[in-house]
This record gives C-alpha cells, structure tokens and sequence, in this order.
C-alpha cells in the first residue's frame, strides 16, 4: 500500500509508551508499551497488572535513588503487532529514551515489512498532551486520509496544543536527578506547589510557585489563559488528587463554559513524575483546534 492512499482502518494501529495515561481507543486498534520505575528495592511495570496507588505510597517513604526504564526496540515492535500501519507517540525524548528505542524498532519493522509503515512522534510532552495528539490521529484516520496526510496533520496539530502541570512534591524528580534535592526538600516543607509547562524543547519549565491549592489552581487558570486556552478540549490527569482536579474542571467550565473537560487517573510512568497530588493538564490552544 502506498503511503499516499487511503488506509483501511482495521489495518491500522495507534501505539504509545505507557506514559500517555491511554489504556484503549474508541475505533483504532490501540498497543501501548509499559516503562518501568526502578528502585534499588523493587521494579515496577507500568502495565494494567500495577497497583498505582500502592506504589506511589511506595515511593513517598522510599529514601534512594529512583530512575526510569523506557521499552526497548522488542516491546515497541511487539506493540505494533501485524499493523500495516502504526502511528507511535513516545513521551519527551528528553526524559527517556523512548523515542530512540521506537525510531530503532521502526527500522527494524520497515525492513522486515517493506510495504508496512511506521510514523515515529516525539510528542516533547506527556501524559494527556499525547492523548490529543493519539484522537487528532484516530480522527484523521477515520476522515479516510492517506498516512503521510495524517502523519502531517498529527504534526500540525500538536503545534497547537499545550500541557501544564501542578507538583506537590519534587522527591522522585530530585531522586532521579532531575532538580536539586534541597530544592524539593524546602518546597516540601514550605508547602509549596511548582507549576510549569512543557517547553517548546520538550523539558520541564517552571512559571511559578505557589502555596496551598487555591491559589496554585487559580495559577494555572491564568496560566492556560496566557498560553491560548480559549475554551477547546482539556484532559486533567492527577495522582491520587480527584479532588483539585475535579475542582479545577469546574473552574474551568465556569471561566469557558464551551470548555470539554475530563478528569481521570494518572498511570505508573505520570505518577512517578506528578507525584501524590500532581496535576498534569492538556490543553487544545484556540477556541477549537483543528482535529
């Protein structure tokens, strides 16, 4: 099949490293491949098997080094099943080494397949920003595009969307060498909140701190606002904190009452990084970005 036809849709797979947060799709087939967290004590799969909760109480009294473990060329390989056509999303290439791994297992897939293909997307993001990018690719697959016009349209669009997140704790990022361990230390005992974005380089950058939830989700109203939110699709991922993210949902539809927004739990790889009481959230910028 030429990649400038359309595709049949059964022969098409939508694929991501578990840190997307995405356990299925609503008419794509869908594979994701787990990460894994690793302390000196224990190895945790980011699979549908893992006790979430279990393990971020794990590691909030943990005391070492804590690290991050991406597939490898064989797991991404065998998500992509016998699709003739696979759409990968990986998490920022600059917290894991997801992207290299799945860039190598679609070398390796092409080449055993030479009538199959394989897009490869660093997202420079996470969690629910690479959930919009995966339902602007399962749109477009269904609109009846041919695969290079839906790997430029996935491109485009993610030009257009955002992710903003809400720490409560900075331990496993200091842990994983991430920020300085005093740094998180004080942040933990002054209760302070770090809000930031992921930056057009795909890293984590702070915008603010504040203390206590009020005014750290009256922060990232402002700070939605300020980077184009206008009243699209968001996606609130938390760990273990329904609660502000349903709080910060309902402000949001009273601010855009155009707003779609969902609010739902954070897997293992997210939770590592949000910690207890993160936020992590998505966002469309514009009024309504074109999916």
């Amino acid at each position: 099949m030429s990649a400038h036809t359309s595709m049949p849709i059964a022969e098409c797979r939508i694929v991501t490293d578990s840190s997307s947060d995405m356990r299925g799709m609503g008419h794509i087939a869908f594979a994701s491949a787990p990460l894994k967290i690793v302390t000196a004590q224990k190895e945790y799969v980011d699979d549908e098997s893992l006790d979430i909760v279990s393990m971020v109480e794990d590691l909030q009294v943990y005391k070492g080094r804590s690290t991050t473990s991406c597939p490898n060329p064989e797991e991404w390989l065998r998500a992509f099943g016998d699709a003739t056509c696979v759409f990968c999303i990986t998490i920022t290439a600059t917290l894991s080494g997801s992207y290299n791994a799945a860039m190598n297992a679609k070398r390796l897939y092409e080449e055993r397949y030479p009538d199959r293909h394989v897009f490869v997307m660093n997202s420079l993001s996470t969690g629910p920003e690479m959930r919009l990018i995966a339902e602007c690719i399962e749109q477009q697959i269904l609109s009846g595009h041919s695969f290079d016009d839906v790997c430029a349209h996935a491109a485009a669009y993610a030009e257009g969307t955002g992710l903003l997140f809400m720490l409560r704790s900075m331990k496993n990022l200091a842990n994983n060498g991430r920020v300085h361990p005093l740094v998180a230390k004080f942040a933990g005992l002054m209760g302070i909140r770090l809000i930031g974005k992921a930056s057009a380089r795909g890293d984590l950058e702070p915008l603010g701190k504040c203390r206590g939830a009020r005014a750290s989700l009256a922060y990232l109203l402002d700070r939605l606002q300020e980077l184009g939110y206008a009243g699209g699709r968001v996606y609130i991922a938390h760990c273990v904190n329904e609660e502000e993210a349903t709080m910060l949902r309902a402000q949001l539809q009273e601010r855009w009452p155009s707003a779609t927004v969902e609010v739902y739990p954070c897997r293992a790889l997210c939770s590592f990084y949000a910690e207890f009481g993160g936020l992590l959230v998505g966002f469309e910028k514009g009024n309504k970005a074109n999916i």
